[in-house]
């Protein structure tokens, strides 16, 4: 089996690199200060190609599929975890399911510039009372005079307070279940009906996320993505594909870690000698560098099993549940190393540490994604 990246993917990853060096790395510090996203990033990424690149080529995108995705992430990741946080909605959940089931129109109006970077996306399906059992939501959408009015709430909205459009999930016929009776609608900001609020985290704060309200908010019927009750497959699918792009964010947050906790140790000097000589500290680090190692071929083998068309599901749960608690200990072990240091407000230690907790919660909790697993296995 050959794990090696093309020399196409290479260059990619040099390039996306040395991109998010230059542009990315420079904004991080303001932006987490202001829990402000860069929102001039979007144009900039969009303009080389660097948004939504698993999709068509027909629509401006890429075309790198879910390998070249993941490479993107990855390496926006290592600079920043709120703004890849955001980057990935674009090319991930806000769009996905327009991408797949949407019309014609909806794709040149609403892809297409999120692909260009000229109009910023979001997926509005977490709600108060419904996060983990997603079918649960209480949003509905009621058909009227060729309108469907939205009322509802959705919180924890990642882009929820810049994005340009939504991609709303309500309920259209209760009777129906979640299988049957759940839709997906595009809804555009500046909708009567439809206002947000923008909340505060503790954790990757460069990215933003809101909570949406829309009270009797009216779209055009021609704003239903693909079929009427079929909106729960559509985000399922959706969710399922994004989980090996998060799992390439927690890699990427892995990775920073453990190159920030190596350099440090080499130079902090106790007891006479750097304290990555010390052998509880270099066993640490050694384990750092397996996990970390073990966590990109999972990810990858996912991502290569999802662009053959060969079933992926499991693989996507266990990349994103791996990867996950691959961030969380590292970057516990780094914040150990570093001390006081790493106690510090201005150290990227601490930032690192909270920044580990998003990839274990959203998008699927750790424990959905054993029971997703423990499926697959067919003990459940």
């Amino acid at each position: 089996m050959d794990f090696e990246l093309s020399e196409e993917q290479k260059m990619f990853r040099e390039a996306i690199h040395q991109f998010a060096e230059k542009e990315i790395a420079p904004l991080v510090e303001e932006a987490e200060k202001t829990s402000t996203f860069p929102i001039q990033l979007f144009p900039k990424m969009g303009g080389l190609g660097y948004l939504c690149l698993s999709y068509s080529p027909e629509y401006g995108a890429a075309g790198m599929g879910k390998v070249g995705e993941c490479i993107a992430v990855e390496e926006v990741a290592y600079y920043a975890v709120g703004i890849a946080a955001g980057t990935m909605v674009q090319g991930g959940i806000g769009t996905a399911a327009i991408n797949l089931h949407g019309s014609e129109d909806q794709k040149q109006k609403y892809l297409v510039p999120a692909i260009k970077g000229q109009k910023i996306a979001a997926f509005g399906l977490t709600e108060p009372n419904a996060g983990s059992d997603a079918a649960s939501i209480e949003t509905t959408a009621t058909k009227k005079n060729g309108k469907y009015v939205l009322n509802g709430t959705k919180i924890f909205i990642t882009n929820g307070s810049i994005c340009d459009f939504v991609v709303t999930a309500a309920v259209t016929d209760k009777s129906k279940g979640a299988r049957g009776g759940i839709s997906l609608f595009v809804v555009e900001s500046g909708t009567a009906g439809f206002s947000r609020s923008k909340l505060h985290k503790f954790c990757a704060r460069s990215g933003e996320i809101a909570e949406l309200s829309f009270e009797d908010c009216a779209v055009p019927e021609e704003n239903l993505i693909g079929e009427e009750g079929q909106g729960f497959p559509y985000l399922m699918e959706s969710l399922m594909g994004g989980r090996i792009s998060h799992a390439a964010r927690s890699l990427g947050l892995a990775r920073a870690t453990f190159d920030a906790t190596i350099e440090y140790a080499k130079e902090r000097v106790q007891f006479g000698q750097p304290i990555a000589k010390f052998q509880a500290n270099a066993f640490k680090l050694a384990r750092m560098d397996m996990e970390i190692n073990a966590a990109r071929w999972v990810i990858y083998n996912a991502a290569w099993l999802y662009d053959q068309g060969k079933p992926y599901r499991k693989q996507a749960a266990m990349a994103k549940l791996f990867a996950s608690e691959v961030a969380a200990h590292v970057t516990t072990e780094g914040m150990q190393i570093h001390g006081g240091y790493g106690l510090m407000e201005e150290s990227v230690a601490q930032r690192y540490f909270r920044d580990a907790r998003l990839g274990t919660i959203t998008e699927g909790t750790s424990e959905i994604q054993l029971l997703v697993i423990s499926r697959e296995l067919g003990i459940r």
